[in-house]
């Protein structure tokens, strides 16, 4: 035996499982110094949802943080986590983008490249690991981890045996649910190790509270590697602490050699800059037994609590949860991680509220069906799949096969607001939100969300105590708490409030300069056969049809986004289109008429 390796990941999944992702650059950077004298095998520092995070809420350029982050660490391995050929997004690139972002990422300071497949499809890995060899980096092979009547022990072995001959150096058992048990991860430790001689790392979240007895069980096993986070941002749906686990190991034949006093300093640190994240903070990040018999990770947990509460159904949350298992198995079976994760609870959610199961069907649930992710773990229902996607054929092959070259259209597209080829990615992985941020990027407008001050101190009104009142919206109590006011700047007024007890921040325009969006302000509620309305709040993505075109019931009217997933709204009469009442990038509510058919 000997020693155990650490890979921390206060810099990535630790933040992103607790505080929604959003630590700043800038608080990261005056910390690497000591981090950077640990001595762990590597620091998870990019990849999952930092990159989105980055883009779409703290307007950081996601590529300046990685040369920053390299440059401010370097002695220590940098990692990074990656959904194969979905890369950091949600759908499937063609190879060439695949090749190019990992090329990129490698140029830029990432060294060990963490590559995984939602459904453990070891086709969706072949690009990412060859481009990964092809670069000189570590590649490694993960085997996302869950438990159904078709994941077996054997099933996991033949996947490790299948990743090393396409060439990984090394296996990563990836436990995001917190689903294993700590006699269950013996067993797998041990499997895996007596069948391919590859280090083999273990990462899982303490969803459950078993993720520290699971690390330990798996080192009596033979494990080479675990993940930890820093105490301040461990437990819970986070992973279990560095501190704990090394001190755990001290002085035994797989004693860590880490520093246990350099490793107070930095969570002392990291203590202090939680608190700057206060607002972020979710109760469904807490640690929850529940996880392994519903199967729902704490992140998945938060999102679909969010979104329920948008549409005063958060006592649906129970139903919901209940519902998650039963479509999990009309999929298959999916492990449930980003972007099956999403997909699942987001038609989970629709399902619900909708009254009835798959009266709505959402884009990626179609594509799903239709093999456009891959090949499901099980056999998929039969009849789910018939309504979803009629007599389309089902994709058998690579999924990535059906895909032509796109980066140079890519490029194209994007224009003259990339600067670089790093640039072009960041467009090819969030075309919206990549657009715009390389639009205010160039005009200088970049501005990150507010954090708002513990106790509000910052931003309080002249007298120092919040404003409280109750408002009423159709036959709904709501507590609104104005916490302040932000200064009148290019003609805006900042408002920081909770609403129910959750930190909104509100932009406006003087009244006498507003001037409402197409069809917002003015929108009634449907109450008639034609009148078109939604079962979940979202943002209009494409309006598909025209005022006088004439529409069958079930023609696809709009294609709408909640949750990062795509639904169509449909047709629910025959007739001609004779008003519309919203246009793309519309803030839409359920209830609200969207579209009249006469």
């Amino acid at each position: 035996m000997s020693k155990i390796n650490v890979t921390d990941v206060i810099l990535r999944d630790a933040h992103q499982s607790l505080i929604a992702t959003r630590m700043r650059t800038e608080d990261m950077l005056p910390i690497c110094d000591k981090l950077d004298q640990v001595g762990y095998w590597s620091l998870e520092v990019w990849g999952g949802a930092t990159f989105d995070a980055c883009v779409r809420f703290l307007k950081e350029d996601p590529w300046e943080r990685l040369r920053q982050l390299r440059a401010a660490l370097p002695n220590t391995r940098l990692q990074m986590l990656l959904r194969g050929q979905n890369l950091l997004g949600y759908r499937h690139y063609a190879d060439d983008v695949v090749s190019a972002f990992v090329e990129k990422a490698a140029a830029n300071g990432i060294d060990v490249f963490r590559v995984f497949d939602a459904l453990n499809d070891l086709r969706n890995l072949e690009t990412a690991i060859k481009a990964v060899k092809a670069a000189g980096k570590h590649a490694q092979g993960t085997i996302c981890y869950t438990t159904s009547p078709v994941h077996t022990t054997e099933l996991y072995i033949q996947q490790a045996k299948d990743l090393r001959d396409m060439g990984a150096d090394s296996i990563a058992i990836k436990d995001m649910a917190g689903l294993l048990t700590p006699y269950a991860t013996y067993d797998l430790v041990k499997a895996i190790k007596g069948a391919v001689d590859l280090p083999l790392f273990l990462h899982s979240h303490s969803t459950a509270g078993l993720a520290p007895l699971c690390q330990m069980k798996a080192i009596e096993a033979g494990v080479d590697h675990i993940d930890t986070a820093i105490s301040s941002f461990a437990g819970g749906t986070s992973h279990p602490s560095t501190e704990s686990q090394v001190a755990a190991l001290r002085g035994t034949q797989w004693d860590t050699g880490l520093d246990l006093t350099l490793l107070q300093e930095i969570a002392d640190y990291f203590r202090e800059v939680r608190k700057k994240y206060h607002q972020f903070e979710s109760e469904f990040t807490h640690e929850d037994v529940s996880v392994q018999i519903n199967q729902v990770p704490g992140g998945m947990m938060s999102n679909l609590a969010n979104q329920l509460k948008e549409q005063n159904a958060l006592d649906r949350i129970r139903d919901v949860f209940a519902e998650i298992p039963r479509v999990r198995e009309d999929l298959g079976f999916p492990p449930l991680v980003t972007p099956s994760s999403q997909i699942v609870g987001t038609q989970a959610v629709l399902n619900v509220l909708t009254g009835e199961r798959y009266k709505s069907i959402t884009n990626e649930v179609k594509r799903y069906l239709a093999g456009g992710y891959g090949q499901p773990p099980a056999a998929v229902n039969a009849e789910v799949q018939k309504k979803a996607i009629g007599n389309e054929p089902v994709i058998d092959g690579r999924p990535a096969d059906e895909l032509k070259p796109e980066l140079k259209a890519l490029r194209e597209e994007v224009g003259s607001l990339a600067q670089s080829d790093e640039d072009v990615l960041t467009y090819a992985m969030f075309p919206d939100i990549g657009r715009k941020f390389l639009e205010e990027r160039a005009a200088g407008t970049l501005q990150p969300e507010v954090l708002l001050p513990i106790g509000n101190g910052q931003h309080a009104s002249s007298e120092g105590v919040p404003t409280e009142f109750n408002i009423d919206v159709h036959g709904e109590q709501h507590d609104v708490v104005i916490t302040g006011v932000g200064n009148t700047s290019s003609g805006q007024r900042r408002i920081y409030l909770t609403l129910d007890g959750v930190p909104e921040e509100i932009v406006f325009e003087p009244l006498n300069s507003f001037q409402p969006q197409a069809g917002q302000g003015k929108r009634t509620k449907a109450s008639q056969p034609g009148h078109v309305t939604t079962a979940m709040p979202g943002n209009i993505v494409e309006v598909l049809v025209h005022e006088g075109q004439s529409v069958e019931a079930g023609t696809a009217l709009f294609i709408t986004e909640a949750m990062k997933m795509e639904t169509e709204i449909q047709a629910t009469i025959s007739g001609t289109v004779v008003a519309i009442h919203v246009e793309k990038g519309d803030r839409i509510t359920p209830g609200d008429i969207l579209l009249e058919i006469g």
